[in-house]
């Protein structure tokens, strides 16, 4: 059996929507669970769960998802844990992918899959959707040359969590240290192309910034326990500065989008969002980054 693994806050229609996903899922139903983990939403989710068969609420005090995370596989009863965020789509083959993938991994393999922008006009990209889809989740090469995967589309073996140790709370990089802690525990990582999963872009600037506040938060609390952190921290920011002539040519020659406007659509927002997390990593030289999920 596979347990999905669903942590929520405050997203009720985006999760009504996950779990119609999930419902429509070719793997015959009676070989999987659902479970959502609710974080702390004003109005739990009980209706959107009371309108889905089998699906399990459960509840985490602790913010952040992974604590949730944690909480949903403590509690899973499957062999697999699968993990999907609450504002994502699962494609109709995704639970089948993940189950015919590990009937032929070794033992100790993880499964990272495909995330891809969902764009709210079908085949209109809006110039942050085209920049999101270039550099918004670029999960391949996060399994293949990093060691992680991102936790909207992961997928382990219970044992293997289990000896592997929880997910860190909100003020790390959960992904990244958790892949680390995996790596160090003797695992490896697998990209499975057809383990695909939906995400709606940001829908402002504002809150294409908000999400890379928390990144560079994480980013630097993590930083502050090397020696000497703060020189290579400086000369980071200095590189983020000057990376959109790099950037651009990844727009370019990017399968993900197709025409010149969204392509020039893309490469304008690169350059917002790499000035803007210039301007943040130098004001987090001095003071700690805090960490809020879902602001």
């Amino acid at each position: 059996m596979i347990s999905v693994i669903i942590p929520h806050l405050n997203q009720a229609d985006a999760l009504e929507a996950c779990l119609r996903s999930l419902d429509a899922q070719t793997l015959s139903r009676d070989l999987f669970e659902i479970i959502v983990v609710d974080n702390g939403s004003t109005v739990p989710p009980i209706d959107v769960i009371a309108d889905h068969s089998g699906v399990r609420l459960e509840h985490e005090a602790l913010p952040g998802p992974g604590p949730a995370r944690n909480t949903g596989a403590a509690c899973a009863r499957g062999d697999i844990l699968a993990f999907v965020d609450a504002d994502c789509r699962a494609h109709p083959d995704w639970l089948t992918a993940i189950r015919e993938a590990f009937q032929q991994a070794r033992a100790a393999t993880i499964l990272g899959g495909e995330v891809r922008i969902r764009p709210a006009a079908e085949g209109r990209f809006t110039a942050i959707e085209a920049y999101e889809s270039v550099f918004g989740f670029r999960n391949r090469l996060y399994v293949t040359k990093h060691g992680y995967s991102v936790t909207a589309n992961l997928a382990v073996r219970r044992a293997d969590f289990a000896r592997i140790g929880p997910f860190p709370g909100i003020q790390f990089a959960e992904d990244m240290q958790w892949g680390q802690m995996a790596i160090r525990a003797g695992c490896e990582f697998r990209y499975i192309a057809g383990m695909i999963v939906f995400h709606p872009a940001r829908r402002s600037l504002r809150e294409l910034y908000a999400k890379w506040d928390r990144q560079i938060a994480h980013y630097r609390n993590t930083a502050q326990a090397a020696r000497g952190w703060q020189l290579r921290w400086f000369a980071t920011a200095l590189l983020v500065l000057v990376s959109p002539a790099v950037g651009a040519i990844t727009v370019l020659t990017s399968g993900r989008l197709h025409g010149i406007s969204a392509r020039l659509k893309a490469i304008a927002v690169l350059c917002a969002v790499r000035s803007h997390r210039t301007t943040r990593m130098l004001a987090l030289l001095r003071r700690e980054g805090t960490v809020v999920w879902n602001r």
